[in-house]
């Protein structure tokens, strides 16, 4: 069998790699549009988490966003010394800490969506409500991890 008669797929028939380009620049977008803010895209998921769930434990928000616990740390730093987030020692178990999204946080918060609704919107612009709730279900089923039913972000 010579080289020449080994039908082989477009690269961007690949899907993985298809799906590897459009990460790639949603990921350069969403860190340029965030360039407002100073935050990257961990400190920002980290503030969304937050203002969803409230305030909480420091290892749930490590369960929850599913990261190294030093990979956490440093996110944390970077907020509470932007005055973004804090971390108190939990009263009831004083080795627990509590983290807490600030004032400050929320606002800078506000307008993390909106640099992020910026992006989203230019980016699905050719694609209509009902698209995007598929591609959003589909997205969400894809193994990212090897005991991981599926992606629900990051």
């Amino acid at each position: 069998m010579r080289v020449e008669d080994v039908e082989s797929p477009r690269a961007m028939d690949r899907l993985g790699l298809l799906l590897a380009r459009h990460g790639g620049i949603t990921n350069e977008r969403i860190r340029h549009a965030l360039g407002v803010t100073g935050l990257t895209p961990r400190h920002a998921v980290t503030l969304m988490h937050l203002a969803e769930s409230g305030p909480m434990g420091q290892q749930v928000l490590i369960e929850a966003l599913g990261v190294d616990p030093s990979v956490l740390v440093s996110i944390l730093n970077d907020l509470e010394r932007d005055g973004l987030a804090e971390r108190r020692r939990d009263p009831a178990d004083r080795r627990r800490h509590i983290v807490e999204m600030t004032t400050a946080g929320a606002r800078t918060l506000t307008r993390v969506e909106q640099a992020l609704e910026a992006v989203e919107r230019e980016l699905f612009a050719d694609l209509d409500d009902d698209e995007i709730a598929q591609l959003h279900r589909l997205l969400s089923r894809i193994k990212t991890a090897p005991d991981d039913p599926g992606c629900t972000e990051d």
